[in-house]
Formats: C-alpha cells, structure tokens, sequence
C-alpha cells in the first residue's frame, strides 16, 4: 500500500518523534502525548507502517552491557567494482550479525561497514572471514573507537 503523493502531517510527525524517543509507550500514552485520540493514533500508526516510514520497531542494546563492547568502522576496497561484484559483497557482510550497518560509499573506498564485536580476536577472526578470505577484497582500513560520545537512532522530521 505506497502512495507517493502522500505526504506527513503535523500528527505523522509528532507520532514519529514520540515513537522514536520510545516506541515501547502504549497507544493511549502515545496518543496523550501527541494530543490525538487513541483510534486515531492507532490508525496513523498502522499508515505509517504500511507506508513504510516506520521500517521496524526493536530495542536498541548497550554493546557493553551484551559483550560487544568494540565497535570498529571499517573502509573496504574491492579488487573488481562490477555491479554484480559489489552486491556478491554486499551479500556476504549482511550474513554477519557483528556487521551493523554497511554503505556503498563514493568517492574513497568501495564500502564503509560499522562493526560491533566482543574484543580485538573477535575482530581478527571476523577480519578474516569477510576480508582476508575473500578474494576480491583489495583493501580494508578499519577504525576502532575508544570513546562514543554520541550514538543516536532518530532522524529529524
């Protein structure tokens, strides 16, 4: 159900704000707080997940808290750039649970991946199964944090 001429209101966007600040709130908290009624929020809701603005609901963890307290940003270079190449890559990493997110990047390397692992061997061992075993990976420069001042999930609307 995409409408392209559809566009948010002003209720769509309080929605949205509330939801991403804590999307664990009830419809009747939620509707409280964005001056609407419960039905209606409920409905505005259900369009915006049918819409497909709201892609998912999930709970964000605190990697220390679970063992996955290295996070690492990691440029790849590939040997060979063809569409066909660069999704065979892009493939592999969406396999890998440790692998947060992964952008096809221009200008610079091919793919700037976001990584979040227990410790340096889970890195080298994970290094190795993406990277260092595939033959069509030229170069990787990785990145390890030693402090997040910011991690944020909300888009502004």
């Amino acid at each position: 159900m995409q409408n392209d001429d559809w566009q948010l209101d002003d209720l769509d966007k309080r929605i949205l704000v509330a939801l991403q600040d804590d999307a664990a709130r009830t419809n009747h908290e939620l509707a409280e707080l964005v001056h609407a009624s419960a039905p209606t929020c409920l409905r505005r809701v259900k369009r915006l997940v049918e819409q497909g603005v709201i892609a998912r609901q999930v709970a964000i963890l605190n990697p220390d808290k679970v063992g996955a307290g290295l996070s690492a940003i990691v440029e790849i270079t590939l040997d060979v750039q063809s569409t066909e190449r660069l999704i065979e890559f892009e493939q592999l990493v969406a396999k890998e649970a440790a692998v947060q997110q992964c952008y096809r990047v221009s200008p610079g390397p091919d793919f700037v991946l976001i990584l979040q692992v227990a410790d340096m061997p889970a890195y080298h061992a994970l290094a190795h199964r993406l990277f260092a075993a595939h033959a069509n990976v030229r170069n990787v420069r990785s990145f390890f944090s030693i402090l997040r001042s910011k991690f944020e999930t909300r888009i502004a609307v």
